[in-house]
């Protein structure tokens, strides 16, 4: 396959083909669910619940990467921690079916937590810490990291080499993104926090509330890093919500406030990563159609701004 067109090949009916291929009987309602850097779908099946049915993206991890997450998530699940983990048949949780590998999972619904909620967000911590407990058991030893070198440099070489950036702002990025590497790295250094392994990518819309309480999805971009990695975006900004997660974060493990001082360095790693992340998968036609505006000169502009922000108010 393409690596331009990584899911030329994916049409629905190969979808149904590829579930059907480990033994669900799909009944031909197929619905595709909000995903760019994987593409996902609620299955219907047959006599029983809709399945959710993830085909990874082709060249991105490796095999041993991928079982590494869905081991992760099975342990926090052995754990009685409210994640939704792979379907397992017959020991097996990562399959191939016409060249793509795909897993599947259980649907689960749920609603966005409510942040400004202190209630909420003393659950949140609680839930984290106690995911944290069984991420601090033992290290990844396939996964990525979070630092300087992949969240900064990889992607800012991706955005470097594409068309995307104008040639006005060019050697400013450069500039930029060279001053925020060193930065991040002191502020790494300086702070020396503990690595343990996380979920990586905990952004509210990761977070799906019911009634019963919280539960996690998507361990796509777990990792080893700081425990800050996965509080700094459940905080709505306020102090007293923030303190509320740490609070309720405490109640299980302890939590090294040293590690706020990461806060603006992780925020601004984000968002170099994005504009790499972006520029990386541009020859994949669903991100021009999502993301036509990265490709003006006016977005590579106020992202330089808001870098050079970033650096003024961590310096």
């Amino acid at each position: 396959m393409s690596i331009a067109q990584p899911y030329a090949g994916l049409s629905p009916s190969l979808v149904l083909d590829a579930v059907e291929s480990v033994g669900f009987i799909p009944d031909g309602r197929l619905l595709a669910l909000n995903s760019f850097e994987n593409r996902v779908y609620q299955v219907g099946i047959e006599d029983a619940g809709p399945v959710i049915a993830k085909f990874y993206r082709p060249q991105r991890w490796s095999d041993a990467a991928i079982l590494e997450e869905h081991a992760y998530a099975q342990e926090l699940l052995d754990a009685e921690l409210p994640i939704v983990a792979p379907i397992a048949l017959a020991d097996a949780t990562l399959f191939r079916h016409a060249g793509f590998r795909f897993a599947l999972f259980p649907r689960k619904g749920g609603r966005a937590p409510d942040l400004e909620g202190i209630e909420v967000s003393k659950w949140l911590g609680r839930l984290l810490a106690r995911i944290h407990l069984i991420g601090a058991r033992t290290p990844f030893a396939h996964r990525q990291r979070v630092d300087a070198d992949t969240l900064v440099w990889t992607p800012h070489l991706a955005a470097r080499d594409s068309p995307l950036i104008p040639d006005a702002v060019r050697d400013r990025y450069e500039d930029l993104v060279g001053e925020a590497a060193d930065l991040i790295d002191d502020a790494f250094e300086r702070v020396q926090a503990r690595s343990l392994r996380l979920h990586g990518d905990c952004h509210p819309g990761n977070v799906l509330w019911t009634d019963a309480g919280p539960h996690f999805v998507d361990l796509d971009d777990c990792r080893s890093g700081p425990a800050v990695q996965d509080l700094w975006m459940l905080m709505s900004g306020s102090e007293a919500q923030r303190e509320a997660v740490i609070e309720g974060y405490e109640q299980f493990r302890p939590f090294d406030r040293g590690e706020l001082q990461l806060i603006e360095p992780l925020r601004l790693m984000r968002q170099i990563h994005y504009a790499g992340w972006i520029a990386e998968r541009w020859a994949d036609p669903a991100f021009p159609a999502a993301f036509g505006h990265v490709a003006l000169a006016p977005w590579w502009e106020q992202h330089c701004r808001d870098i050079a922000e970033a650096l003024e108010q961590i310096g």
